[in-house]
């Protein structure tokens, strides 16, 4: 893929936190969309039976891309408001077999 970094993170959220919690993390994906130019994408979607389990699919232009983005103010700040609302976070090794957007 050119480079390109797709990261992709199984999260759990504590259900009494999951608005608090989807509202940060929408502010986080609009503003690293908006400001950086290295992050070409980043999904959020929640499991239906079970909306406290949040999958992220990320991708980043390259491993420069995803290292700056590591340091944002806006991904900082999502990090710290929402460490006490995560119960868990695994990152998924993952490697891409064919991504396509219309």
């Amino acid at each position: 893929m050119n480079g390109r970094i797709v990261r992709m993170a199984d999260l759990d959220i504590d259900p009494a936190q999951l608005d608090a919690y989807k509202a940060l993390l929408a502010e986080e994906i609009e503003a690293s969309v908006r400001l950086e130019p290295g992050v070409l994408m980043l999904h959020a979607v929640a499991l239906d039976e079970a909306p406290e389990k949040i999958r992220l699919l990320e991708v980043y232009a390259d491993e420069a891309a995803y290292r700056a983005h590591l340091a944002t103010p806006h991904f900082l700040k999502y990090k710290t408001l929402t460490a006490a609302m995560v119960r868990s976070l695994r990152l998924l090794p993952v490697t891409p077999i064919r991504m396509s957007m219309k």
